[in-house]
């Protein structure tokens, strides 16, 4: 009997502890855990983004110089990649991504702090674009950090053949943290789904986002985050970098269209994982985002080879490999915002507006902008994010914009003022970028210069900056 009195006491104390534990086990039972397929995916995405600087945009870049400049650009490329994403780590992704004003983030994940708890073997959460649907944190920084280091590596297209190799260096570690981290937050900052509860909180959770998120402007991703604002910054650099020693009175032809356009293949390729991974989720999102992304660009190949072909009377493989990314470009904004009609047209559209960005408006501006930056990148960023603002409509396909978190519908404020909060978005991006490159080219100019002296420059980049050749002929 004592024995049984003993057991009825263990079995007695053991329900009262799960008694008392029940509403913890429950929260913990109901907690979201991410998905191991959008993990997968996500994972998967942020690899094809790396692919699209190294190898990608380094051999579209290098293909199109002349030999003797090769190596420069692939080294300023591989090494401006691995910079940024250390920058990325240390502090980067911290202001850009974190609560902190309209304008920039804080520093509560310097160095990555709180993303990994080792002791517990916790690892932080992130808000994709659904609600209980969270995505681990780590995969988003490292999602995140290849689009800040790709953005910074597409304006040395513009300042390639006669720059510093210090220049570069320093002039990345400025603008990144002044230009590219202020315009993430206030373009892509916000609380996340899960933080919308009750009407009344809304507007408190509104309140913590980045500036251009609250006026409703919509960049899948990275019209005026990537694209315009590093044509700008490049712009800005070419013009105060000058132009290269007999540009204008000597040929420069690229010296392997072959390599170029493998890089502008791989661009391609990797560019799913850009626009499609941005849907942050394995979904019906990612799908639409893919499918315009694939389509767009066949559309503006198509629309700028025809182009040039009824207007030069031959149709080039110089052409045809810009093209691409032309089209990758302008539907990066879109990718998720728009259906199939606005792919079809963003991307025919594009391939003429480009075409004359790298041709006719190249000459009006006067700028040796090397490799087309601000004719490719902004004019198409700007394209791609305006025509957002009218293919968005759902009477045109689009699915959308406004979204109300608490009740989980969508809506469309109308062309003409989505159209115009487009185009306020890219003004201020304009203008902020701008300012910051002239500054941090500038302050590079007076610590280190920005030009290599011009025997340097007409004997190669390769030998007097690096050393080595690219080809042993």
């Amino acid at each position: 009997m004592p024995m049984v009195a003993n057991t009825r006491r263990q079995m007695a104390r053991l329900a009262a502890t799960l008694t008392a534990l029940a509403p913890a086990l429950g929260a913990a039972a109901d907690a979201p855990v991410p998905s191991k397929g959008d993990t997968a995916w996500m994972l998967t995405a942020t690899a094809l983004v790396l692919l699209m600087s190294v190898p990608a945009l380094a051999l579209f870049y290098g293909g199109l110089v002349r030999t003797k400049n090769m190596l420069s650009v692939l080294m300023q490329v591989f090494v401006g990649f691995s910079l940024i994403t250390v920058l990325w780590c240390v502090y980067g992704y911290s202001l850009a991504f974190t609560e902190g004003n309209a304008i920039i983030g804080g520093l509560s994940r310097a160095f990555l702090s709180g993303t990994f708890d080792a002791k517990s073997g916790a690892f932080s959460l992130a808000s994709t674009f659904s609600k209980g649907t969270p995505l681990y944190e780590l995969v988003y920084v490292a999602f995140q950090g290849t689009f800040a280091a790709i953005t910074c590596c597409l304006i040395l297209g513009s300042l390639v053949e006669r720059i510093r190799f210090s220049a570069v260096l320093l002039f990345l570690v400025i603008w990144f943290t002044f230009s590219y981290c202020p315009i993430a937050h206030m373009v892509w900052y916000w609380a996340g789904p899960d933080a919308y509860t009750t009407a009344d909180r809304a507007a408190a959770v509104n309140a913590t986002a980045g500036l251009i998120w609250r006026w409703g402007a919509l960049d899948f991703a990275g019209g005026t985050v990537v694209h315009i604002n590093a044509g700008v910054a490049g712009l800005v650099g070419a013009f105060l970098l000058g132009k290269r020693v007999g540009y204008g009175r000597e040929p420069m032809p690229p010296h392997s269209l072959t390599m170029t356009m493998i890089g502008a293949s791989l661009l391609w390729f990797g560019w799913f994982g850009f626009n499609a991974g941005s849907a942050l989720e394995a979904n019906g999102s990612a799908a639409l985002a893919f499918m315009n992304t694939y389509l767009a660009t066949a559309c503006a190949v198509l629309s700028w080879m025809f182009t040039e072909w009824l207007v030069k009377g031959k149709p080039s493989m110089l052409g045809a490999a810009t093209a691409p990314v032309a089209g990758l470009v302008a539907i990066t904004p879109a990718a998720g915002n728009v259906g199939i009609p606005g792919a079809f047209v963003i991307g025919l559209g594009v391939g003429v507006v480009c075409l004359w960005g790298v041709t006719g408006l190249k000459r009006i501006i006067h700028a040796d902008d090397s490799l087309d930056v601000f004719g490719v990148h902004a004019l198409g960023g700007t394209f791609g994010a305006l025509m957002t603002g009218i293919f968005n409509s759902p009477a045109l396909g689009g699915p959308g914009s406004t979204v109300d978190w608490v009740k989980g519908t969508t809506g469309f404020p109308g062309i003409w003022r989505q159209l115009l909060v487009q185009f306020q978005a890219v003004l201020l991006v304009v203008v902020w970028t701008a300012t910051v490159a002239f500054i941090a080219f500038c302050i590079v100019k007076l610590v280190a210069g920005l030009r290599v002296p011009e025997e340097e420059e007409r004997e190669g980049l390769d030998i007097t900056s690096h050393g080595e050749r690219a080809y042993d002929l």
